[in-house]
Formats: C-alpha cells, structure tokens, sequence
C-alpha cells in the first residue's frame, strides 16, 4: 500500500501535465491589439458643378503634394469627376478641387475616377461611367498637365477599354519610361502603356501575360521597377476552381515574364504591390484570408517567399485589397480591405509580417457603392472612407499603442 500511493501520484500529475499541455495547444492565440490613430476629418470642398454628395475612391502622395480622387453624385445620381490635391504635409488643410477639363467627352463628363498613378510629381487617372446598352463601363484617362489642371482623354476608339472584348481596366502607374494600366481582356492579364499618358496602346493576347492552354490569367496591379514593369495578380489552372497568385516582369510592356509566388490548395491571388526600403510586397487573398508576400528582389523576378496571412474573409461577398501603402517614417505598411465584415484596414512590417487591425474613424460595410483606400507618407496615413451615403478623408499619424 505504502508503494502505491506515489506510483499514483505521478500517474496523477502526468495526466494533469498532458492535460494542461492539450488546453494550452487547442487555445487561439490572443488577438493582437489594434493600432488605434487619432484620426481627424479633412475637409473636402465640392468641386463647381451641381450639388451633391462626394464619392472618394483612390488617394496617393505625388511629389510635394496628397491627391485624393473620385466624384460628385447629385440627387439623381448624375455623377461626375473629382480631384483634389494639397501641400500639406500632413494631409490635414488646403484642400482644394483640381479644375478638371473633360474636352466635351460625354463619358468623361461623367466619370467617377477610380485609380490614380505619380510620375515626375503629376498624376494621371482613370475613370468610368456605366452605359450604353448593356450598362458596361464606358472607360476613360486623365492626366495633370503642368499648369494644374486634369485633362481627359477623349474616346477616340471604343475598342480601346471596350468592345466585344472588354472585361476591366484596373490600376495605373507611373515610372521613367511612361505609363502603365493593368486590366483584363477576354484573352486574359493585358496592360495599356503610353509615353506621356495623354494616349494609351493596347497590348492583349500577348503570350506570358495572356491566357494560354493551361492558365488563365488576371491582371490587378502595376509597378514600375528597376529595367521595367512590375504586374501582379492570379491565374486559373484548367480544370481548377482555384487561383494561384502570379507577378509579370517585362523591360518595355511588350514581353513578359511570369513568375509564381508560393501558393498553396487554396484560391490565392495578389491585389496589390507595395515598394519598400526592404523590397517590394504583393498583398491579397488566400483561402479565407487575406496574405502577403515578399521579396527582397526589387524587380519582383525572384525570391518571393510564402504567405503570410491575416484577417478573414469570410464568404457570400467580394473579397479583396481595396489598397495598400508604405509609411517610411514608422517603416510600417497598411492596407484597406473589404470582406464579409465590411471594410478594415491593417498595419504590417515591411516585410508583410506582424499584421493588426487599425481602428478607423467610420465604420463602412459591404455593398456595391461603398469603398475604401489608403495612402502614405512619412508617418502620416490617409484614409478615404465612403460608406454609399457619403464620402469622407481623414488623416492621422501612426502610432503604435
């Protein structure tokens, strides 16, 4: 008897250890803490025109000055085109309404604009507005001309952005050689390229971007790198439901070069490209989540390494990287979501690790007319938030908590 009792106790306390050991693997690790910014309300003046509500859609920071685009939708939903810029550092007064000359387009008239580039300190844009028979996106570009004012681009091929062919036209950048768009034809991943960005040249169907027997590509994001262009976003292997996420490479937009980025079972794909003083980093989707990769390789060509994930996406709406952006001061990266619990925003390091939720100034849920971007600078975050209702700009500066 006297034997027994300790052969028990240790029986004793090794189920306890393996028990404890079991309710220690099985718990969720801890939330990280949100990032929480004293956010402050810019003030927006409507541009001239008819009175209405603001739409924003895209900002950036370009040389000296923050832009932040969209529109203006009057009461019966008469919407036309908006930018507005500062030189504020901080983002936080002067704003004023870019005079935009739509050289009697009637679609760029009408343009809400969805996406800005930078190059040489002037941005270029682009913008649509559904029409026509089937209600499709009537596409048309901007560009800053020198004096300050933002010019369209007049319709001069319907072929162009439309057509029988026509899927999307999505992200815009700038870099030394000119002009880059990427978007989406029935063929597959196509871009658009102009030298000045005062006229675009399409460029479909061309083999390593296009769709090809056994993929079919899509097109999202654009760069310019070091010797050339930069282009991310997915393709669909024949016979699969899902996306693998993919990067482009070219020198001069005519030739391209694929290069998968670690992928896995799951549907991934990559919605943005961010520049950091480390290298670049794709960020997107992958599975119920949204992922970021990274790469040391400046031009994006080589070295991409695994996802790392954050967030969830949840299911039954679009999904997806509204925005992502590089805050040099604090070396710190955000990006703008939207997944089945609205729209979040998410600050991670620079290399697209140690991602947690940053607290916004307005909550925006899902729906087809709302949206969300992000912008950087320094230490200085601009957020565009429009909940369908109403389009709102605030600024903060990061900080952690």
């Amino acid at each position: 008897m006297s034997g027994a009792g300790p052969a028990r106790r240790v029986v004793a306390a090794a189920a306890l250890l393996l028990l404890a050991g079991c309710t220690a693997e099985e718990a969720p690790p801890a939330a990280p803490a949100p990032v929480r910014p004293q956010w402050k309300q810019v003030a927006l003046p409507v541009p001239p025109g008819p009175a209405g509500r603001l739409m924003v859609r895209d900002a950036l920071r370009c040389g000296q000055r923050w832009y932040a685009a969209g529109g203006v939708a009057t009461s019966t939903q008469e919407t036309r085109p908006a930018l507005w810029r500062t030189s504020d550092p901080a983002g936080a007064g002067g704003w004023a309404a870019v005079p935009i000359d739509t050289a009697g387009d009637y679609y760029a008239e009408r343009s809400v604009i969805s996406a800005l580039g930078c190059r040489d300190g002037l941005v270029a844009a682009v913008g649509a507005k559904s029409g026509g028979a089937h209600g499709n996106p009537r596409v048309r570009t901007f560009y800053e001309k020198a004096g300050g004012t933002l010019a369209a681009v007049p319709s001069t091929d319907f072929e162009l952005y439309g057509g029988a062919r026509q899927v999307s036209v999505n992200r815009i950048a700038g870099g030394p050689s000119g002009w880059l768009i990427a978007g989406n034809r029935q063929g597959g991943a196509a871009v658009w390229t102009s030298p000045d960005a005062t006229g675009f040249t399409i460029h479909e169907d061309v083999p390593g971007l296009a769709n090809d027997a056994a993929l079919a590509t899509t097109a999202v994001d654009a760069m310019a790198v070091p010797g050339g262009w930069l282009v991310a976003g997915g393709g669909r292997p024949g016979g699969r439901a899902d996306r693998d996420p993919l990067v482009w490479t070219s020198p001069d937009a005519a030739a391209w070069t694929r290069v998968p980025l670690p992928g896995t079972p799951d549907d991934e794909s990559a919605h943005r490209l961010v520049r950091t003083p480390d290298g670049l980093v794709a960020v997107g989707v992958a599975g119920g989540s949204f992922a970021a990769w990274a790469a040391a390789d400046p031009g994006g060509a080589t070295g991409w390494e695994s996802a790392v994930r954050f967030g969830a996406t949840g299911t039954g709406v679009v999904t997806g990287v509204e925005a992502a952006a590089l805050l040099d001061g604090p070396g710190r990266l955000v990006a703008a979501t939207t997944g089945a619990d609205g729209h979040r925003l998410w600050a991670g390091d620079l290399g697209g690790a140690g991602w947690r939720p940053v607290e916004t100034p307005v909550a925006v849920g899902t729906g087809g007319f709302t949206a969300t971007a992000v912008a950087g600078s320094g230490g200085t975050m601009l957020y565009l938030a429009d909940d369908g209702t109403a389009g709102t700009v605030w600024t903060a500066s990061f900080s952690d908590p």
